[in-house]
């Protein structure tokens, strides 16, 4: 059973759904918007419920009847909008699940409520057929849009809603969390911490994933030895990291962390604050061997080469470039 107090982070938005469920001002559509795994569906899951609670406190009670039925995910007046085509919402599913559905008065509850997850995928004709409803809501209708892009909704859905913004958790919350309920180790929780950049959902999902570990370990052990590789060994090197091309982002992500941390020890001498710091002896000979000119050149060539693969130029002449660039510096 979950409740507001179970949402890390969030302040602001936690208020604002208290004090509209304090009040009964409950209003007909909300825009929660945040990256992916940023816990958008857990807050909806959790206003669901606490609209349908029973007891009618800001809280779910999680002992009602429909309480029950909400966490089961069997609750008829919660109604999670299904789509067949994986990345479109079209203008059948928004008529089938929400404008054809919303007249029927609630089976039980006080409201009937629709969430719509992944919203930037609602097509123009969608959002226009969802725009009839938004226009003359029943009393009773509650519409939950959940997006990762704000721009790709229309004006007309954006000005008859209630936009909400997921804000970064501060790594320190983030951090209590993995460790404490979680059990992770500090020195992983803190590697998990700098990656996930104050969203919960990835860092939980990062202190879990076998492969983040193993995409680690493959990039700190090229940048240990990588001013020693001989262009054979650097084409091999790219064929290896071209597995991993899907978590590309993530891989950058490592080395861009491992220089800033070689940065911060060139600058400060103190290894009490670095990521990597259980690979100090390393991060010092890098920073005892590198200028500051060399170390900002490859952070820079790392944002360049994550827009470059953004972009869709190759793959290979990209890395080639991007490690060929620390190689020399």
């Amino acid at each position: 059973m979950a409740t507001f107090q179970d949402i890390i982070g969030q302040k602001q938005m936690i208020e604002h759904f208290q004090n509209a469920l304090k009040s009964g001002q409950v209003g007909h559509a909300y825009i929660i918007n945040g990256e992916r795994s940023s816990g958008k569906e857990f807050i909806a899951k959790v206003f669901a419920q606490a609209l349908q609670c029973e007891q009618g406190g800001i809280n779910p009670c999680g002992a009602c009847h429909a309480c029950k039925q909400a966490v089961s995910g069997n609750h008829p007046d919660i109604i999670k909008v299904m789509h067949e085509k994986p990345n479109t919402i079209g203008v059948e599913d928004i008529r089938t699940y929400v404008n054809n559905d919303i007249v029927v008065k609630p089976y039980s509850g006080k409201y009937k409520i629709y969430i719509i997850n992944e919203g930037e995928k609602m097509t123009v004709q969608a959002q226009n057929a969802l725009l009839k409803t938004l226009e003359e809501p029943p009393a009773y209708g509650v519409i939950i849009i959940l997006t990762t892009n704000l721009e790709a909704m229309l004006p007309t859905i954006l000005s008859r809603s209630i936009v909400l913004n997921m804000k970064p958790v501060s790594d320190q919350l983030v951090k209590s969390y993995l460790m404490e309920y979680l059990q992770i180790p500090e020195y992983k929780a803190d590697v998990c911490v700098a990656f996930a950049r104050g969203n919960v959902g990835k860092a939980k999902a990062l202190a879990a994933s076998e492969e983040f570990d193993n995409i680690k370990t493959e990039a700190v052990t090229l940048l240990k030895y990588i001013r020693e590789m001989e262009i054979g060994d650097i084409v091999l090197a790219i064929k290896k990291i071209a597995e991993y091309k899907f978590e590309i982002n993530d891989y950058l992500d490592i080395l861009a962390v491992w220089y800033r941390d070689v940065l911060l020890f060139k600058a400060t001498a103190d290894a009490n604050h670095l990521i990597f710091k259980d690979e100090i002896q390393f991060i010092r000979k890098i920073a005892d061997q590198s200028t500051y000119e060399g170390i900002e050149i490859i952070i820079k060539a790392l944002e360049t080469a994550k827009s470059r693969l953004q972009a869709n130029v190759n793959f290979d002449l990209t890395m080639e470039l991007l490690l060929l660039t620390i190689k020399e510096n």
